[in-house]
């Protein structure tokens, strides 16, 4: 169906939702002028169905979320069987089977001495508990005031008020200010645009400029992406970047967390995007495809050192969730491991990623592809109005084209994030099942969709 449709032709759950459902990061106000809400009732391997029976390719896995692909019933029985055995206890004054395993699980599978897991509901969670975490314990070793957080400008790190304090987007911050000092930023990895004179070792050496900046015994931990999400998959500007972070984190006795809430779970073609980039954290914060979204989860995994301290005597963290470590995500999240594991998909992503990259770099030739970057099943194109000087579209342009892109695909039967943060980019994070047959079906798709921006907008 049209994202034009007229109001007589909406169906009752459409008319409902814009009624009475409040969906995330959504403009309420579009659905007033006759667009329609596409309703998804059915999902299975690589695709889903809106209510009227259209077929649509997921080439986001949702939300970098399904991993494993969609309507996997062994996945969703593990949940169902746990709930029959016990559907809830708190892991608070007590713990449970599944949490165990998993955080068991886990640990063995995250690198080095990442042993403990801080289960949480989802990945902004993960982000304030290894916020909060750094804080405590700086001050529980002497250093009360290393408090500040250095992130990547333009970063996304979450919507809950300590992880927007993080985030470098603007425009998502600015309604919500004024936030708890301790959130300063540093230019991020886009090296497509690097401002002239700046090289890209520098941009790993700004991580150093800035501690100084605000004083080493300020500073508690540096926050960073595998791929940096916002502004479409801007990897690491140097082959040493995340190796010259760690020693500056060390240098200054800074914690170092990374930020794996999309780039874990095999997105990038290993169980955490650090292991893919040879770095060792103090933290991980992970969620999406820690249950491929088959059930809400997320987690801290955090070096032994940091647990050190909450050992000693009566000291304790004091956070946490109602729903941190819930029996039946955390059966959901084991199950969904399994699968990972039987059917290889980290070697999948591995096999397959110069397919799908090969693919988008062939559409180069279209005059407004500018930039083509990432990694694993984790790919974005830059759109630019000019590819000789990667000039960006005039503003009241991009709006259209933003506009044009959201709402084409959709209409052709495909799934992308259209991502508005840094001029247009089109993010790619298909399942992990797929393959050369959904790439090829994603670019019989694109190429045509993005000929005709061309042509409208140019």
């Amino acid at each position: 169906m049209s994202l034009t449709a007229t109001t007589a032709t909406k169906s009752a759950l459409q008319v409902s939702a814009e009624r009475h459902l409040w969906m995330n990061f959504s403009h309420l106000g579009h659905f007033a002028d006759g667009r329609t809400l596409p309703i998804m009732v059915k999902g299975a391997g690589c695709y889903v169905w809106d209510e009227h029976g259209k077929k649509y390719l997921d080439s986001l896995s949702s939300l970098f979320c399904v991993n494993i692909g969609h309507g996997r019933p062994e996945v969703t029985q593990a949940g169902a069987d746990q709930g029959r055995e016990l559907e809830y206890y708190p892991t608070w004054d007590a713990a449970h089977p599944p949490a165990i395993k998993l955080a068991e699980k886990i640990a063995s599978l995250a690198p080095g001495d990442l042993n403990r897991v801080f289960f949480t509901s989802g990945g902004s969670e993960s982000v304030d508990s290894a916020l909060k975490l750094a804080r405590q314990y700086h001050k529980m070793t002497g250093n009360e005031r290393k408090t500040k957080i250095v992130a990547r400008s333009s970063a996304y790190h979450g919507t809950t008020m300590g992880a927007l304090a993080l985030t470098g987007i603007p425009a998502v911050r600015e309604p919500f200010e004024p936030f708890t000092p301790g959130g300063c930023h540093v230019p991020n990895s886009d090296v497509y645009r690097l401002p002239e004179g700046v090289s890209p070792a520098s941009l790993a050496e700004a991580f150093k400029e800035r501690i100084e900046f605000e004083g080493p015994d300020t500073v508690a931990a540096v926050i960073v992406e595998p791929v940096q999400t916002a502004g479409g998959c801007y990897m690491p500007a140097t082959e040493n970047y995340f190796e010259r972070i760690r020693e500056i984190c060390d240098e200054y006795n800074v914690l170092m967390i990374s930020d794996e809430v999309i780039c874990s779970w095999g997105r990038i073609g290993e169980w955490f995007g650090c292991q893919r980039f040879g770095y060792l954290p103090d933290m991980i914060t992970t969620a999406k495809g820690l249950t491929s979204a088959y059930a809400p989860m997320g987690a801290v995994i955090i070096r032994d050192k940091i647990c050190d301290p909450f050992l000693e005597g009566d000291n304790s963290f004091l956070h946490g969730f109602t729903f941190a470590g819930h029996p039946v995500s955390a059966a959901i999240a084991l199950a969904n491991i399994e699968v990972f594991e039987k059917e290889d998909l980290l070697g999948n992503v591995r096999r397959n990623e110069s397919v799908l990259r090969g693919m988008l770099e062939s559409l180069r030739d279209l005059e407004l592809v500018g930039d083509v970057r990432g990694t694993g099943y984790f790919q974005a194109i830059e759109l630019v109005a000019d590819k000789a000087t990667k000039a960006r579209f005039a503003p009241e342009v991009e709006a259209q084209v933003l506009k044009f892109f959201s709402e084409d695909l959709l209409d052709r039967g495909l799934i992308v994030r259209v991502d508005d943060r840094a001029g247009v980019v089109l993010q790619f994070a298909p399942p992990l099942i797929a393959g050369p047959e959904q790439f090829a079906e994603l670019e019989a798709i694109l190429r045509p969709s993005i000929a005709e921006a061309a042509a409208r907008f140019l």
